[in-house]
């Protein structure tokens, strides 16, 4: 497992080389990179450039966001096919061999077996460009029951829905974006993250739920740092992690307005201090 630097989850406005200067600083392991900056990049300097900005750094590169909308009009979502081989092969030459998206867990038109076909026939086309780069392909469950209600379907919002995706998606680079706080809300445990093994898992966000509320109460959006409230058992889910062999990317996503208002430094210094307290209380050096 790595320690990575997504900037724009902790509210960062950076460039490439500008997060790295900050992951470095700030002691990350990795960065997570935009990908169409990074392939805008490497046609205006070429692929070794984007090579040496992260070797001069000593930083990984870890997962990158799915720059593709599925989930509205077929025009948008074919436009985005074309688009993403580009993408792939710069991914797939810079190592960068990680992508994930997220689930919507409801919808006011669909069913959910007609929602599960409709996410099939437009994930499935994505997933097998992605298989012939050799890139892995992510997808997170998102378990707020307060997110689901007032809707007229749920759909996918816990790991035994994931798991009916991908195996109804059925291309072999299927896994898991698999986020701390989704999977406390959906009432998940240690003995059900303990049957998945490393290949299952794309990346991992970690996130702590926020105190005073039941898990059904919790929002999606308000979250707190890792071990920031110790509502979630992420000593017990990183230990299970390290069991299970995974050996990928750790990022945090904690939608903290707090971090917002900060300076970039501060905001990525107090991010990566919460990561060391949790390693250390873990027993994971």
């Amino acid at each position: 497992m790595f320690t990575s630097l997504s900037p724009g989850a902790i509210g960062i406005r950076a460039n490439l080389e500008e997060s790295l200067a900050l992951a470095r600083e700030t002691g990350f392991q990795g960065v997570n990179p935009n990908i169409g900056e990074a392939a805008d990049l490497a046609d205006k300097h070429g692929l070794q450039y984007i090579r040496d900005l992260f070797a001069r750094h000593g930083l990984r590169a870890a997962d990158w966001g799915l720059p593709l909308d599925f989930r509205r009009d077929e025009a948008r979502w074919r436009d985005g096919l074309k688009a993403l081989p580009r993408l792939a092969k710069v991914a797939q030459a810079l190592g960068r061999q990680r992508t994930a998206t997220w689930i919507l867990p409801f919808s006011d038109e669909l069913p959910f077996d007609e929602n599960m076909r409709f996410h099939v026939s437009r994930l499935r086309p994505i997933a097998e460009i992605l298989k012939e780069h050799g890139i892995s392909f992510g997808l997170e469950y998102v378990g707020p029951a307060t997110l689901r209600a007032g809707h007229k379907y749920t759909f996918i919002h816990n790991m035994a829905g994931w798991q009916q995706l991908r195996e109804a998606i059925g291309t072999e680079n299927i896994g898991l974006l698999l986020d701390s706080f989704h999977w406390y809300v959906s009432g998940g445990t240690l003995a059900e993250l303990g049957k998945l093994c490393n290949e299952d898992i794309v990346t991992v966000h970690l996130n702590d739920a926020i105190a005073g509320l039941s898990r059904d109460e919790q929002l999606d959006q308000v979250r707190a740092l890792p071990g920031e409230t110790g509502v979630i058992d992420l000593t017990g889910f990183l230990k299970t992690l390290q069991r299970i062999g995974y050996n990928g990317p750790l990022v945090v996503e904690p939608f903290s307005k707090r971090l917002k208002e900060m300076a970039p430094r501060d905001a990525a210094r107090e991010t990566a201090e919460s990561l060391r307290r949790l390693f250390a209380a873990a027993g994971i050096k």
